[in-house]
């Protein structure tokens, strides 16, 4: 018989994807503002605004490859599901508000 995991379950994924790019945005945007303070950015994002923050935002979902990769190696397919509606949800959001302009708030 198969022993299921205890925290193998979706929510637990859903609640990990939805974490991770917050804390993935709050770490690079104070490697971002760190580089821009030392003087290495200045020139680059003097002017733009929106593609930093587009950037700083795919970096964010991006962090959710972290747990994915983990979750996929340790065979927690109930986790990874979680995780990746999660990533799909903020890539949809990120989509609609940066190249179709529908604003949220």
């Amino acid at each position: 018989m198969r022993r299921v995991k205890k925290y193998n379950t979706a929510l637990i994924g859903f609640m990990i994807g939805a974490t991770m790019p917050v804390l993935g945005y709050w770490a690079i945007e104070v490697i971002f503002t760190t580089l821009t303070e030392s003087g290495v950015m200045d020139e680059v994002t003097s002017s733009t605004f929106t593609k930093r923050l587009k950037t700083l935002s795919l970096l964010s979902i991006c962090c959710n490859l972290l747990p994915a990769q983990i979750a996929n190696n340790t065979r927690h397919v109930e986790l990874l599901k979680g995780v990746i509606l999660a990533t799909l949800i903020y890539a949809g959001l990120w989509t609609m508000y940066f190249y179709f302009g529908i604003r949220f708030f």
